[in-house]
């Protein structure tokens, strides 16, 4: 691992051209390296052949490729792999990776822990830790891309990669949106905006924020169909209630044109499931973009 103070991983190509500019090199030298990393999945700056010598040493000297250590890795009979990671901050976080027929799914993390408290969320229950800065988010597709052996037709077997893992992506903004330019970048891993999902409690400036910086699949954390029942199940609620939040969704697919937004909802035993609230819900969004993701709860102890 080179050492110094930018981590290479975790620039995007303006960003990583701009570096290239402040010390008077030429443009494509930024994609180049991006190429370098993402692509060809090189991490010693030595063997990036197609520059110079000197500026090999410079990028040596001034910048770093540093991957997270893995505490432990878990491999499922249905393919289903979990990393367990070891972030900057000395606390740890998980990436899942999902095989389909038809896909592969990357769950990534954006923060340790997370502030925002719904009430079913194991990860919440831990409290807020740190944000994971954009080169510990990228490095967990990074290295699942390198692990795991591609699909039958030559394709990595990461095809689409979703910000569900812990904390809420738009809590850590500055960080997340590097990550997401970089996965739809066509120098780095080129991903099509549709299979890039970014998932949220519901920050409705941030959502809006959004779709002014990056075009990206949208998923919204529902999970109750009226205010009283969202306030206690996710209380960012109680600062942006559902009007609010659904309007910014609007808005966001009224920025791309042809989208929709994905509404995850996860069922609670007698508490969200039942026939009134089924109603509620198809009202909330009949005739809008929207899709609606019915997720099992997981039980966790406590």
């Amino acid at each position: 691992m080179s050492n110094g103070t930018a981590n290479l991983l975790g620039m995007p190509r303006e960003s990583l051209e701009q570096w290239f500019a402040d010390r008077q090199q030429k443009p494509f030298r930024a994609r180049q390296v991006m190429q370098w990393l993402h692509q060809r999945q090189e991490l010693d700056i030595e063997q990036m052949t197609d520059l110079s010598k000197s500026l090999r040493a410079q990028l040596a000297t001034d910048t770093a490729i540093a991957l997270p250590r893995v505490i432990n890795r878990f491999d499922s009979a249905d393919g289903t792999v979990k990393w367990l990671l070891s972030a900057k901050s000395g606390q740890a976080i998980e990436t899942v990776f999902i095989p389909e027929a038809d896909r592969g799914t990357l769950c990534i993390s954006s923060q340790v822990g997370c502030a925002l408290d719904c009430a079913f969320c194991a990860t919440a229950k831990q409290g807020f830790n740190s944000n994971l800065t954009s080169a510990e988010i990228i490095a967990q597709v990074w290295m699942a891309m390198r692990d795991l052996p591609r699909r039958d037709n030559g394709d990595t077997a990461v095809t689409n990669v979703v910000f569900m893992g812990m904390g809420e992506p738009l809590a850590n903004y500055r960080e997340v949106v590097p990550a997401l330019q970089l996965l739809i970048d066509d120098l780095a891993y080129g991903l099509s905006r549709r299979r890039v999902t970014l998932s949220t409690s519901g920050l409705v400036p941030q959502i809006d924020k959004l779709a002014h910086d990056c075009n990206v699949s949208l998923a919204v954390s529902l999970h109750a169909p009226n205010d009283t029942l969202r306030d206690q199940l996710v209380p960012i609620n109680r600062v942006h209630p559902i009007d609010q939040l659904l309007d910014a969704c609007w808005r966001y697919v009224d920025a791309f044109g042809n989208r929709h937004i994905t509404f995850e909802y996860v069922m609670l035993r007698g508490v969200n499931d039942q026939l009134q609230h089924a109603d509620q819900l198809v009202e909330l969004l009949r005739g809008k973009p929207a899709k609606v993701n019915l997720i099992p709860f997981n039980p966790f102890p406590g």
